[in-house]
């Protein structure tokens, strides 16, 4: 981008993971962040490409002279446009030597230059996830103004005073607002639009560590019921997509789904929910899933009495789906099974392409998310030994698929193919299709119907409730819409 000024471009090169600049009238080109001993690139977790920036952030102005501010992996640093050694760490280093990842917060989106004394920071322990936030002073330096074991979603200062008005949630605090001054002294909360909260079982959520059969260490995140009885028995869902324990304070209003199953409705029926991270390696994204959720699991197992390894779940959409349905050639811990949008042929998706954009699906495999690495010519085994097609004689566990002939990211026919697969086995599957809707459902009936759906298939298999009519009889694609469908779908739920 061009600075404001006009006078300099700059750019990131992934290929050295430094920022550049080039001066718009003498063309000359300087590294600017070469003597920074700090990581500029994203952490890609496995993928086989070259990583983006952390993040860029806003333009300052001090003296005169320009400067940009930018992220590494845990600092914010103020880089000088042409002068390197100008340049200096906004957070003093104390990101990198105290585990905190900070971000700046701007307040002065009218301006082209921010003014850091007028804005703020907000640092999150990568440890224990508490957040905290930090003001400016004229000597550079970042002073704590609040700490919380919340998320703050919110910040907004009066243009004309010091007052503040911010929300803040976790996964038991919704996001009430509050008012505050510039110092975040004594906050006062003024809203209290979800008292009916205290009206139903809500949960807790914990963070969890173990060791990979690999030797990694991970941690996940632990889901258990308001009234959780560690004499009782529950079963157990498994619900994954990468990373997830940065989103330990997430507030999940209940609400129909568009295609995942929301801690808060399954842990306040009775379920125990478990979210592990995952770490990937090139090449092998079902060897590394497998290491990682099921070490996880068999973690939890070992350790609490309470969850019944007989009764668990596995869910997932998109690249979740897929795991989810590669997890079960894999293993036959799990009872049951979801798998929402899966790729569950590589090889014949592969010469596909995304609906949606019209991007050949090729560079998924070879440079994105599903991390192969090769082009299917060079390494076939690996696209065959990543595809559940290739191992469906392996599954024993029930499974319910939702592919969508709107999907403009996955095409429906990758469900078609494991449907008609575990059909061709004698294995017990469903498959649903939401005519005309997305990757992530849209339409709000559709939302409501799954979520009824996805509810009974795991009570079915987890809980031991009555197997809902669509799940014994099901409607024919043929009969979808008519009256003979219709009157089916109405004893269905």
């Amino acid at each position: 981008m061009l600075s404001p000024s006009g006078n300099y471009f700059i750019y990131y090169n992934a290929s050295d993971s430094n920022w550049y600049s080039i001066s718009t009238d003498k063309k000359t080109e300087t590294n600017l962040t070469k003597h920074i001993n700090a990581q500029f690139a994203m952490d890609n977790n496995g993928t086989p490409a070259l990583a983006d920036e952390v993040g860029f952030e806003a333009w300052t102005i001090e003296s005169g002279q320009e400067y940009f501010l930018v992220n590494t992996i845990y600092d914010l640093w103020s880089i000088h446009v042409s002068k390197p050694e100008k340049s200096y760490c906004l957070t003093q280093e104390k990101g990198r030597k105290e585990k905190i990842k900070f971000d700046y917060y701007r307040l002065d989106y009218d301006s082209v230059y921010t003014d850091l004394e007028n804005n703020l920071i907000i640092g999150v322990n990568d440890l224990t996830k508490a957040e905290t936030i930090y003001s400016f002073a004229s000597s550079k330096e970042i002073t704590a103004l609040l700490t919380s074991n919340h998320r703050f979603t919110y910040i907004s200062r009066a243009e004309e005073s010091d007052q503040v008005i911010m929300r803040r949630m976790s996964f038991t605090d919704y996001p009430e607002l509050e008012k505050t001054n510039f110092l975040f002294e004594n906050p006062i909360k003024f809203t209290d639009v979800n008292s009916q909260q205290a009206d139903y079982n809500w949960g807790t959520v914990e963070m969890v560590s173990w060791k990979t059969y690999v030797g990694l260490n991970l941690r996940g995140l632990l889901y258990k019921p308001e009234d959780f009885d560690s004499t009782k028995t529950y079963p157990m869902i498994v619900y994954f997509y990468e990373k997830y324990t940065d989103d330990i304070h997430v507030y999940y209003t209940p609400k129909p789904t568009a295609s995942i199953i929301f801690p808060t409705e399954y842990i306040s029926n009775g379920y125990i929910v478990f979210i592990p991270d995952i770490e990937y390696t090139p090449g092998y994204p079902a060897k590394s899933a497998y290491d990682c959720i099921m070490s996880g699991t068999e973690s939890l197992i070992r350790k609490h009495i309470w969850i019944d390894s007989t009764r668990m779940g596995l869910q997932g959409q998109s690249w979740g789906g897929y795991q989810t349905a590669q997890l079960i050639t894999m293993t036959t811990k799990f009872k049951a099974a979801m798998a929402g949008a899966p790729v569950t042929n590589m090889t014949s998706a592969y010469g596909g392409i995304r609906w949606g954009s019209g991007y050949s699906r090729m560079f998924q495999y070879e440079h994105g998310q599903s991390r192969i690495g090769f082009t299917l010519w060079e390494r076939p085994d690996l696209y065959m030994q990543n595809s559940p097609m290739f191992a469906l004689p392996n599954v024993r566990t029930p499974l319910l698929i939702m592919s969508n002939d709107g999907d403009g990211a996955v095409p429906w026919y990758q469900g078609i193919e494991m449907y008609m697969g575990l059909r061709r086995l004698n294995q017990p599957v469903w498959l649903l299709n939401y005519n005309g809707d997305e990757h992530n459902l849209i339409l709000l009936a559709n939302k409501k119907d799954l979520s009824i759906r996805m509810r009974q298939f795991f009570d079915y298999y987890l809980l031991g409730m009555p197997m809902p009519v669509w799940m014994s009889v099901g409607v024919p694609a043929v009969d979808k819409g008519t009256s003979f469908g219709l009157e089916l779908e109405k004893t269905s739920n």
